[in-house]
């Protein structure tokens, strides 16, 4: 109890909607048919080769990193951590079934592009802002600072970000190719934009936002 007491209600507003914005973008990547983001690219193509639900799958991934992040980098680990990684994969199956199932929207080009800008801004934005909290952050936004530190500042956050991410794409095409699954389904122009532009977009908000 005295660990809430001593967060401020801003920071914690911070975290828990920018756990909110980056489920929302994941969804809108899904909707887009563009290609997801690298991490969700490589989640959709494992969990597609288990026959997993794409919310266990990142769960247990994230469990995973998590320990290599505990031994690395433990101040990134907090409250927002565990949220993130419980929750993220669950809101985006929630509204993909919402938007596909309940509404029944038909995915029309224009429809897609939308999803397509809404997936990029939300996803650079929601990870600025829970970051900026500082009440911890995914495991997997995490790898970029590992990268920095194992680098010893050689390599930045923007490129280890970049670096972690055209990698776990990567991992999720060969996942979804050994499925015989459509890898277009998971990797497409979205895909390579969030590979190449999420980390530079992540700080240009971190720049701006403040606690």
């Amino acid at each position: 109890m005295q660990f809430f007491k001593t967060m401020s209600q801003k920071r914690l507003g911070m975290m828990i909607l920018g756990i909110i914005i980056i489920g929302i973008a994941v969804s809108a990547f899904r909707l887009s048919e563009f290609g997801v983001d690298p991490f969700t690219c490589m989640n959709l193509g494992i969990s597609g080769y288990l026959h997993m639900s794409f919310g266990n799958w990142q769960l247990i991934m994230n469990a995973a990193i998590l320990i290599i992040v505990f031994f690395t980098v433990r101040n990134c680990v907090g409250l927002g951590t565990f949220i993130n990684m419980v929750f993220v994969g669950y809101i985006a199956d929630f509204l993909c079934w919402i938007i596909t199932e309940c509404m029944q929207i038909t995915a029309g080009v224009g429809f897609r592009l939308i999803c397509l800008c809404i997936g990029m801004l939300c996803a650079s934005f929601g990870a600025a802002l829970y970051m900026v909290a500082d009440l911890g952050i995914a495991p997997y936004d995490a790898v970029a600072y590992i990268i920095q530190k194992v680098t010893k500042g050689k390599i930045s956050f923007r490129m280890g970000r970049i670096l972690s991410d055209v990698t776990v794409m990567l991992a999720g095409i060969v996942a979804c190719l050994v499925a015989g699954n459509n890898v277009w389904l998971i990797v497409g122009l979205g895909t390579i934009l969030n590979s190449l532009l999420n980390g530079p977009l992540i700080q240009f908000f971190r720049n701006r936002i403040s606690a």
